[in-house]
């Protein structure tokens, strides 16, 4: 098929691209910043500039193509707001589907987004899924909650630095999933007809607690973490204070998305209707177990050779002492 994938610079969104490559599929990326999606062309995707705030740059973006793969997201350090790119943004790419006929449209919102109306995220995806259920366009919805690609920086890194690890509340248990498998699943669902008008959740084998997550890490990698906890009551407070100003009001609704996270409600659903239609097996799915293991144990290996190399550096810096008669 010919593809449109938006948001593709990102975790999820280039993991699709590559998927969709090596599926052999035509894909073409709407990106902002060309020097900077540079390696996705050496993949070998097309790259067409454009902007979802630009409703005249996604007409020629959508030309030619027969589906849309929609994993774009604004980022807490974005000058254009939440409520631009989340909201706006995919409205103008829906009714530019509709004027060219690309009738296919997948859309990641998020796992319970509708529970959440007072979470400017939450809410706003959930907008998005009814204006696109509304649009008559073939759409699937996925769901997930959260990719075990960002456990890393959260939790992996500072505990091999000896940093302090931060958590907030009562962590939520919440059901990682890989971004490979991610991208794996979104693919398939473009070969399935009856995935078509449906709406699946989209998460990993097991939701994870903070602390489970930590215990994990630090099994795996020998070392105890540092916890530092932030009150709620802080998180809320951050977040007061940063919708006092423009340049902060992402940050402001990630705080309150963080909420969430920190409530104690689990993030979990069944993947089992979305993986019988796919006829696919669950067992497949990357464990944040396995996941963990295979991240410590190449970072650990490659720390020991690093201490080799230093080590052997050292000793050939080193003189041997000569006595002369």
């Amino acid at each position: 098929m010919k593809l449109l994938i938006v948001g593709a610079t990102g975790t999820l969104g280039r993991q699709i691209v590559r998927q969709a490559l090596d599926k052999g599929h035509h894909v073409r990326c709407l990106v902002r910043n060309a020097r900077k999606a540079a390696f996705l062309k050496e993949w070998g995707a097309e790259l067409i500039i454009g902007n979802l705030c630009k409703p005249q740059t996604l007409l020629p973006a959508l030309e030619g193509m027969e589906a849309i793969i929609d994993a774009a997201a604004a980022r807490p350090t974005d000058t254009l707001s939440m409520k631009q790119v989340d909201w706006e943004g995919k409205v103008n790419l829906i009714q530019a589907a509709q004027k060219t006929g690309v009738n296919r449209y997948i859309f990641f919102s998020i796992l319970k987004a509708e529970k959440y109306p007072e979470v400017p995220l939450m809410e706003i995806k959930y907008c998005t899924e009814n204006f696109l259920i509304a649009s008559g366009l073939n759409y699937t919805i996925l769901r997930p909650c959260g990719f075990m690609q960002g456990l890393i920086g959260q939790y992996a890194v500072p505990i091999l630095d000896n940093q302090a690890v931060w958590i907030t509340g009562e962590s939520s248990p919440i059901a990682y999933m890989d971004t490979q498998d991610a991208a794996k699943l979104t693919i398939r669902v473009l070969e399935v007809p009856e995935t078509e008008k449906q709406t699946y959740p989209l998460v990993g084998t097991k939701a994870w607690t903070a602390e489970e997550i930590i215990q994990l890490c630090e099994k795996l990698s020998d070392k105890t973490a540092k916890i530092a906890r932030v009150p709620l009551g802080l998180l809320r407070f951050l977040r007061g204070f940063t919708r006092f100003f423009q340049w902060t009001y992402n940050i402001s609704d990630r705080l309150a998305f963080a909420e969430v996270l920190a409530s104690g409600t689990s993030l979990n659903a069944s993947m089992d209707e979305l993986y019988q239609t796919l006829g696919l097996d669950p067992k497949e799915t990357t464990t944040l177990e396995s996941y963990l293991k295979e991240y410590f144990s190449r970072i650990l290996k490659k720390l020991k050779e690093i201490d080799y190399e230093k080590s052997k550096s050292k000793k050939k810096k080193k003189t041997p002492f000569k006595s002369s008669v």
